[in-house]
């Protein structure tokens, strides 16, 4: 235990190196995102996570997305605490058995306009997880989805770039369900 101890005292810590992103990508992404948002809906764009049974990989990148490296609220995008007042449902994870019903429920009580992101390999499919007595599927098992955002987790600039898809989608076609 000593040796430890003083080991620890003269070893530098370890870190990883920042990502490189490019601020002013970062920025024009938000900034296009929230203005989309506007346009179609008059207001910003208001958005409810749910975790139907994830690993919380994807949960923390969608929590990078509040830091202040990206800081999503100062481009008019929020996370709302109520599917009541939320214009997208973002789901993580595959949809366990015990959270089938929750997300229908969630579902049912978020007001349209509304859409259904799928965020993660696992809210497509189940992922690593598909096949286990305890899961369901795929969140399109339980409720419709609208689109998928791939990766294992999807990185917070692939997540803006799919809001971003979202609303272009949504301004091409008729008012969702």
């Amino acid at each position: 235990m000593r040796k430890l101890l003083f080991e620890s005292l003269f070893q530098r810590p370890f870190t990883e190196t920042a990502p490189s992103l490019d601020d002013a990508a970062v920025a024009e992404i938000a900034t296009a995102l929230g203005e989309r948002a506007r346009r179609k809906l008059g207001r910003s764009l208001s958005i409810r996570e749910v975790d139907a049974g994830s690993c919380n990989g994807c949960e923390l990148e969608i929590h990078a997305l509040s830091n202040p490296y990206y800081d999503i609220d100062r481009f008019g995008l929020r996370f709302v605490a109520s599917p009541r007042h939320a214009d997208v449902l973002l789901v993580t994870g595959p949809v366990t058995k015990n959270m089938a019903d929750a997300l229908k429920a969630t579902y049912d009580a978020t007001p349209s306009p509304k859409w259904v992101v799928a965020l993660g390999d696992c809210a497509k499919d189940g992922g690593c997880f598909a096949g286990s007595y305890a899961v369901v599927g795929g969140v399109a098992q339980v409720i419709p989805v609208d689109l998928h955002i791939p990766g294992c987790p999807p990185p917070p600039l692939q997540i803006l770039k799919g809001l971003l898809a979202l609303l272009d989608q949504a301004a091409s076609a008729p008012a969702p369900r």
